[in-house]
């Protein structure tokens, strides 16, 4: 499952999150054909490559909460970025029903290549 077709498929979803939207590991993994990868997903994108320039920001466990360790650089960073672009955690949980990408079949198709 680590193939570069796999993997790009992965990249691919990723950037399709819009600003202002998480998706779940497990989410990402669904998506790309690899239900049950939720870790394998989280995995890619700590390996990703900077020239991918992946929003992996968007991406959070199936709580609604940022992976990284409470306190980290990592967390601190995330939460920033997710707060930027106007996600709003309430005691550290960004509500899912609200946040939460939905994803639509012709949105991937139809929608313009990220940048």
């Amino acid at each position: 499952m680590t193939s570069e077709r796999n993997q790009q498929t992965v990249y691919q979803i990723v950037k399709k999150i819009p600003p202002g939207c998480v998706a779940t590991y497990g989410q990402v993994a669904d998506l790309s054909n690899a239900p049950g990868r939720a870790r394998w997903i989280g995995y890619l994108l700590r390996q990703s490559p900077p020239e991918e320039k992946l929003p992996w920001h968007r991406v959070v466990n199936a709580k609604g909460r940022i992976s990284f360790p409470k306190g980290s650089e990592k967390h601190a960073m995330q939460r920033r970025l997710l707060e930027e672009e106007g996600v709003v955690f309430t005691r550290g949980v960004i509500d899912l029903k609200q946040f939460q990408w939905t994803f639509s079949l012709p949105d991937w198709l139809f929608a313009p290549p990220p940048e």
